[in-house]
């Protein structure tokens, strides 16, 4: 199986925020955006694994400002890590208005996925080759918030989580 780049599962989406959308103060639901963040980060995990992929976790979410009616919303993921059978997807999120193209980022979360196969039993990934700055921050930084994830389950003994231990010594 041939390691891909974070670039080979690169999803993007650009769409509006509709009064359909929004609260009572005029922005975006939260669970519209956390709809919208799992279907492109789904994208993301099936076009790396070439599987079908279900939603494990959404371990990280930061709202960062309101995303009022009418903004032009872009939702962009790329596997930042993969594992065994899970792959750890980054999101990042920004609004821009239709007067003005800068966009300002509003919004990151970090989705994990299990790759299944027909009999929806776990199938192996390909292996992920981080190339740019932020990529590699990304996919060394997966590998403390899967342990820390595991301890905080009780599937990992906190003195195997050699990541989390080594950023205390």
């Amino acid at each position: 199986m041939q390691p891909k780049t974070p670039e080979n599962s690169k999803t993007v989406q650009t769409d509006l925020v509709l009064p359909g959308d929004t609260n009572s103060l005029n922005s975006l639901f939260g669970g519209e955006l956390l709809a919208r963040m799992d279907r492109v980060a789904s994208i993301a995990a099936i076009k790396h694994s070439e599987q079908v992929v279900v939603t494990a976790s959404v371990n990280n979410v930061a709202f960062g400002e309101p995303v009022p009616v009418g903004s032009i919303l872009t939702i962009e993921a790329k596997v930042s890590r993969a594992f065994k059978s899970s792959m750890e997807v980054f999101i990042d999120v920004w609004k821009q208005t239709k007067t003005n193209p800068k966009m300002t980022k509003v919004n990151e979360a970090i989705y994990t996925f299990v790759a299944l196969n027909k009999q929806g039993k776990t199938v192996e990934v390909p292996q992920i080759i981080p190339e740019t700055d932020l990529e590699k921050s990304r996919y060394n930084a997966a590998l403390r918030r899967r342990q820390l994830s595991l301890v905080l389950a009780g599937k990992l003994a906190a003195k195997e989580a050699t990541e989390l231990k080594a950023l205390f010594e």
